[in-house]
């Protein structure tokens, strides 16, 4: 497998999330070269605040520093030549110096319906939960993991609502149950679900 150099500007950190301001890209960058690293990657980084002899040891970085400045940095060489200079390279860009598959979405037609699963309970839509059901079911999901789109859908839905209800408690004190003699109102009937 190729070998990444990385020649960074003067840092305090590799990981960008050193000081008051995050640097979004370096916190990204340090992702992918994990990411790469797990998949057998040998990604070596240089701080030219920290280490400045492998700058000034490695002739193509020398070199470059003189012509462009530490401005121009940071400096990305593969296998000892120049892949990319003033910018981080993305993950794809990694995966094809290395040979390796990007990482691939997890965004099956098998999540999408979960994802619409737990949307159907979300916006109490019986159609859409009974037409997203069979389409999962059609793709091999099983009630299990459907159960758990439910419940996880159930549990955001119902954080609002709670927080509804404190707030509410909170100005008009503890809930009172109606008499036992009142009626349901039609829209809140229980009578009136339909379960599957």
């Amino acid at each position: 497998m190729k070998i990444i150099q990385v020649f960074d500007p003067a840092l305090c950190c590799s990981t960008g999330v050193c000081g008051v301001d995050v640097d979004q890209q370096l916190v990204d960058f340090s992702a992918d070269v994990d990411w790469a690293k797990q998949q057998g990657a040998q990604i070596e980084r240089f701080n030219l605040a920290q280490q400045p002899t492998a700058f000034a040891e490695n002739a193509v970085v020398k070199e470059f520093l003189e012509r462009s400045g530490a401005e121009a940095l940071p400096l990305i060489l593969v296998d000892g030549e120049v892949a990319l200079a003033g910018r981080y390279p993305s993950r794809a860009e990694l995966a094809e110096w290395l040979g390796l598959a990007a990482a691939s979405s997890i965004f099956t037609e098998q999540v999408a319906e979960l994802v619409a699963i737990g949307a159907a309970i979300a916006a109490n839509c019986e159609p859409c939960f009974k037409y997203h059901y069979d389409q999962a079911r059609k793709l091999g999901v099983s009630n299990t993991d459907m159960r758990r789109a439910v419940d996880l859908a159930q549990m955001v839905k119902d954080t609002p609502a709670r927080a509804m209800l404190d707030i509410a408690q909170r100005y008009l004190g503890p809930q009172v149950l109606p008499h036992a003699g009142a009626k349901a109102s039609p829209c809140c009937s229980t009578a009136s679900v339909t379960t599957v």
